[in-house]
């Protein structure tokens, strides 16, 4: 058969071909998947079950009525495919029976974690973002610049300013993601070392300045961010939240932190931001420097899953705000550009980077 040929294409390549599209086609339930194992709670009941659980014992501390106890078999085997959990043997009535527990990838939703990115999951799975990627093929021949203008009706900022629930959420999101810092930020001793001020720019409601003003009280952090972010947080003695529009106005400070921020944004707006932070710096006696938390795409060094992700992810800025992820090539010419002279790239957060940018 494999040697039959159709348009220079033989037999066995054009079923391997159906297969591919098989995958992209039913692939989009691997995220809905993983958003309905953490609305259930599978990761909470293992973790409380305290050793690998079975799947009549999952099935009744998930509440699963027993009509769908076969389902939830087929659920698990799908979900430990996927890496979330983990699939073992173990004693019961003296017999072995197969039994579920939690890899480094599902102890990230359980909810009694600090670091528990359950929010994350659920937020930018929320039915309002997958539903725009329904609408691709009108706005590539539409007039809309993003998609969210061709889904919603309003760019994407002006849309979570009127639906104050859904922003909520996207915060919610964020903050999560920002709260596996404290997984390194002690070892990033070096990078904070001599700083009286750090500024959050686009912070949010400042989960990781809260982070670093914890792990290092003697910096004053500041985060600026728009009202519907900061209002009514609550400050500290080195914790201040500031309402501003970053394009506008960013305060003075030692250092100028963005996390996943420049990817929201083109390049002209991306300069404008740096450009902006040079001159505080001039302004400054040339002391500081601008932090950032972002993905950097590295095709030819990363394997094809890392770079599968960073691709996606670079997709779902352009699509839905205008943003892009960045080539370390991209990276520097922003930073050339703005009048900085050097940087370094240290990869330390999964698929983020940290990059030090200098005068």
């Amino acid at each position: 058969m494999g040697d039959i040929e159709n348009d220079g294409v033989t037999v066995r390549e054009l079923f391997e071909g159906q297969a591919h599209l098989y995958k992209g086609i039913v692939k989009n339930l691997s995220s809905m998947s993983l958003k309905c194992a953490v609305e259930l709670g599978i990761a909470d009941a293992i973790h409380s079950h305290g050793r690998p659980i079975t799947l009549s014992e999952l099935a009744s501390a998930l509440n699963i009525q027993p009509t769908k106890t076969r389902s939830l078999f087929h659920f698990m085997r799908l979900l430990v495919h996927m890496g979330l959990y983990s699939k073992t043997k173990v004693d019961n009535h003296n017999e072995q029976e197969e039994a579920y527990g939690l890899t480094p990838t599902s102890t990230l939703i359980i909810k009694d974690k600090p670091y528990c990115l359950s929010p994350l999951v659920t937020g930018l799975l929320d039915q309002d973002y997958v539903s725009s990627f329904q609408h691709l093929s009108r706005w590539f021949k539409g007039n809309d610049l993003t998609l969210w203008e061709s889904f919603g009706g309003l760019k994407f900022w002006d849309y979570l300013n009127q639906n104050t629930a859904l922003a909520k959420r996207f915060n919610q999101a964020m903050e999560s993601d920002s709260e596996m810092a404290t997984l390194i930020v002690k070892d990033c001793k070096p990078i904070f070392q001599g700083l009286r001020s750090l500024v959050d720019v686009g912070g949010g409601t400042g989960a990781f300045a809260r982070i670093i003003s914890e792990a290092f009280p003697g910096i004053k952090c500041t985060v600026l961010d728009l009202p519907h972010a900061v209002t009514d947080m609550p400050q500290t003695d080195n914790l201040k939240y500031v309402e501003g529009d970053m394009f506008q106005f960013i305060p003075a400070a030692d250092a100028f932190f963005f996390k996943t921020v420049f990817h929201l944004f083109d390049d002209e707006d991306c300069l404008k931001l740096l450009k902006k932070c040079r001159e505080a710096i001039a302004s400054n006696g040339e002391r500081g420097k601008v932090l950032i938390v972002d993905i950097v795409i590295n095709e030819k060094e990363d394997d094809r899953e890392l770079t599968e992700a960073k691709l996606l992810f670079d997709t779902l800025m352009n699509f839905n705000v205008g943003g892009k992820e960045r080539t370390e090539q991209e990276w520097e010419s922003l930073f050339v550009n703005a009048g900085f002279t050097h940087y370094k790239v240290a990869p330390i957060f999964g698929i983020k980077s940290l990059i030090e940018v200098y005068p």
